[in-house]
């Protein structure tokens, strides 16, 4: 059995053959599916982001299946890959469907509608991951942080290297700081802080105290952590300023904070949208060749019958072409008669079915390109979702006319599939990485995915109507004070209605699609010159429309990440020595994925007692212990970052310090 740490060969050789689809295996990964689409599903509505389950789910499953007498790495993969899925399908539905709630268009949420929806749109997801899988992983050696970090995790639950240590003590970390944070309220998440200067300036920084966030910007790397940074800086630094500098700013009792998120989100925000519009068009041509060879080796299997891909080793056999084409003819029916339902007729229903594919393709290969760079915790499937339901309305602008009421529901409606396959190709592809890592068959894993659309999907309708019965959604109201804000949702109603009633901010998706251009052509200078630094358009375009926190911890990750590079490289020249990279890589990996996890597994803990008690914290200490004043500010939470990032640094310092002297 030929294993490698950390290697091109897969952890498990082609040849040898283990048991993946188990019963056991396939029981453990439906239940994980649907419990954590359930838990994310009211995390997003409550907070507006959704934590993925992929490290998670590694975890649950390695301490489930010891309990048997036989498992292995591979099985341990196949329940990860399935619960997943339901995590983001969850994300896919809870950021479009509460749209239609909040317009006013449903007061409940129709049962089949929703999940012929999410599963048309899941399942649709998978089967663009097939050609994206050799695309994305294979040909263009995308990193997808999140998916090796899965990876790493599994291959140090079965091996019993002393390097497991700071896996487990960097889990323990991230989550006793998540639950001290977000659990109890000892302190606030976000350094920040800001100014108004008169009506003409503004200044403003803020960083995330997340420990998984400045973990993803050191798998990531610096170049893509600068790129992401930047787009921040762009956002909060340069347009915000301008902006205020042209119009002035009235405070009207907002903090200075409050009044840069308010420009940011109803303005600037939009220069992403424009930006990610053109970058993912120039990433389906930048990777149309990778694509078209994928198609064209499904296309040429089927025509022979399959005889090709028989002959193919097993880590490399995919899900054949010709099901893929198949499925993707029959998802057509049932969303066309959704569509009638809901448009009426039946031209521009099937017109808007098939645009309906062509734009799930295209936005699902953007979304798996953006989260092979960023890493699924930063890829902004709402900023992909948003041009999707803009462009739709548009269509539909043109094809049924001003009409206010349906025409927005139904631009959503069409948004809502996308969403679900667009957030599925970008999560799962991290899961076919760590299976391309481990040595996985990638057919299997494509079909436990599907199994983890189909059992999520069926539970979704449901715990819509149950959380919108009891809290509703979208503003608080005196008859809904403790409504689930459902932020993403909210701001895709107000891109639908805002086009038909044409106030959206052009400008600024325009000014996106400029700034998109320049970063394009600067990176084909840089491509032409040969050099190391690159500069791709999306990581641009996820800083400009994320919050700048969030940009600023990956890029405390992604320094980190450079210093121990700069490290590595002083002690080969000092001591000649070459053979290092591969396990000081492997200690930091494994501290970061260490960080993930824990904080992973923390966020889905604390959403249930939160759903269960309908929001209410049972861990804050104000509850607990009676006190009344508010949390700290996030000064301990910062002091806990820096002591994090150093310790980062050090175990990847020490343990190439060690293999040297070996």
């Amino acid at each position: 059995m030929n294993r490698q740490p950390v290697s091109e060969k897969p952890y498990i050789s082609a040849d040898v053959k283990l048991p993946e689809i188990t019963v056991k295996a396939l029981i453990l990964g439906v239940i994980l599916a649907i419990l954590l689409a359930g838990a994310n599903a009211y995390l997003g509505l409550f907070a507006g982001m959704t934590v993925s389950a992929s490290i998670p789910a590694a975890v649950i499953s390695m301490a489930v299946l010891r309990l048997f007498k036989q498992s292995n790495i591979l099985e341990n993969n196949i329940v990860q890959t399935a619960a997943s899925a339901g995590e983001s399908l969850a994300a896919g539905v809870v950021f479009t469907f509460p749209a239609l709630a909040i317009m006013g268009y449903w007061d409940h949420f129709k049962y089949w509608e929703v999940t012929l929806i999410a599963l048309c749109g899941g399942v649709m997801g998978v089967l663009f991951t097939i050609p994206l899988r050799n695309a994305l992983i294979v040909h263009q050696k995308l990193k997808y942080p999140e998916g090796v970090a899965t990876a790493e995790v599994l291959k140090s639950g079965e091996q019993s290297s002393s390097d497991v240590k700071y896996l487990v003590w960097a889990a323990v970390i991230g989550g006793v700081m998540k639950f001290c944070e977000q659990g109890m309220n000892l302190w606030n998440g976000v350094f920040e802080k800001a100014k108004v200067l008169g009506t003409r300036g503004y200044l403003y920084f803020g960083v995330d105290v997340s420990p998984a966030l400045v973990a993803v910007g050191y798998i990531v790397g610096l170049n893509i952590a600068v790129l992401v940074f930047a787009g921040g800086v762009f956002s909060w630094w340069i347009a915000i300023p301008v902006y205020i500098a042209s119009h002035g700013v009235a405070a009207n009792g907002q903090s200075a904070v409050d009044v840069g998120y308010q420009i940011w989100s109803d303005q600037i925000r939009y220069i992403g949208v424009g930006a990610m519009v053109i970058g993912g068009i120039w990433a389906l041509l930048d990777l149309r060749s990778s694509v078209t060879t994928a198609f064209t080796e499904g296309f040429k299997a089927f025509k022979e019958r399959g005889s090709t891909a028989v002959q193919k080793i097993r880590t490399e056999y995919d899900t054949p072409m010709s099901w893929v084409l198949m499925g993707l003819a029959i998802l057509v029916v049932p969303i066309f008669i959704i569509y009638l339902s809901e448009i009426r007729t039946a031209g521009i229903s099937l017109i808007m079915a098939l645009l309906m594919i062509l734009a799930g393709f295209l936005f699902s290969a953007v979304a798996g390109y953006m989260s092979g760079l960023v890493g699924s915790s930063n890829n902004p499937i709402s900023g992909i979702t948003i041009a999707t339901i803009l462009s739709s309305a548009l269509i539909l602008l043109v094809l049924m006319g001003n009409d206010v009421t349906r025409g927005p529901a139904s631009a959503i409606l069409i948004g809502a599939v996308v969403c679900c396959a667009a957030s599925i190709a970008a999560d799962n592809l991290h899961d076919l990485k760590a299976g391309y890592v481990l040595g996985a068959t990638p057919m299997n894993q494509q079909i436990m995915l599907i199994v983890g659309v189909v059992a999520s999907a069926f539970v979704m309708a449901p715990v819509l109507t149950l959380l919108h019965t009891a809290y509703g959604f979208g503003p608080k109201t005196l008859a809904h004070p403790d409504a689930l804000t459902a932020p993403q949702a909210t701001l895709m109603a107000s891109v639908a209605q805002g086009v038909f009633g044409g106030n959206l901010p052009w400008g600024m998706i325009w000014i996106g699609i400029i700034v998109g251009a320049v970063v394009i052509i600067a990176d084909q200078i840089l491509r032409k010159r040969g050099s190391s630094f690159r500069m791709p358009v999306l990581a641009v375009a996820v800083g400009i429309y994320l919050p700048f926190e969030l940009d600023c911890a990956t890029m405390v990750g992604g320094v980190i990440a450079w210093m121990v590079t700069r490290y590595q490289n002083r002690r080969k020249k000092q001591d000649d020595f070459d053979d290092s990279k591969e396990r000081s890589d492997r200690a930091g990996l494994l501290y970061a994925s260490g960080l993930i996890t824990g904080e992973a597994l923390m966020g889905i803990i604390l959403a249930i007692p939160i759903a269960y008690y309908g929001g209410l914290n049972v861990f804050s200490i104000k509850r607990l212990f009676g006190v009344h004043a508010d949390p700290f500010e996030a000064w301990p939470g910062l002091i806990l970052l820096a002591i994090v990032g150093y310790f980062m640094y050090r175990i990847a310092a020490k343990t190439f310090s060690k293999k040297a002297e070996e």
